[in-house]
């Protein structure tokens, strides 16, 4: 028996890949996982590993009490591959993730099962 798409997301999130669909048909990445191409109708959709690579299009911050974690916000992030995806910006203040700001994924943990999470990519210039 075949996994669902959405099963075999958790997998690959849980074994630390971060991982999304293209059709082989139409060549455009599908976000969230599915069965059938939402652009062109084809099955058989392939996974790929995702850059990681993406834009803030919305931000919210959640405000929460200090004794129960603080804020934290919740991000639209648009990757490069021309889909968008809900999760969170981490490694800086929630009122300091800006729409426009360029970040980049990384696989989290938490209570054993994966999890994107983004952090602000580094700027063209500080690269080696």
């Amino acid at each position: 028996m075949q996994m669902s798409a959405q099963t075999h997301y958790q997998a690959e999130l849980d074994a630390g890949r971060f991982c999304i669909q293209q059709c082989p048909q139409c060549q455009k990445h599908v976000f969230n996982p599915r069965e059938l191409c939402p652009h062109c109708g084809a099955g058989s959709l392939r996974w790929v590993r995702a850059s990681g690579l993406g834009t803030v299009y919305s931000t919210s911050t959640i405000h929460r009490k200090p004794d129960a974690g603080g804020n934290y916000n919740v991000a639209l992030i648009d990757l490069d591959e021309g889909v968008r995806m809900m999760s969170r910006v981490e490694d800086v203040p929630s009122d300091h993730v800006v729409i426009g700001q360029r970040v980049q994924a990384r696989v989290a943990q938490r209570d054993g099962r994966g999890l994107v999470v983004f952090h602000p990519a580094a700027a063209q210039g500080d690269q080696a």
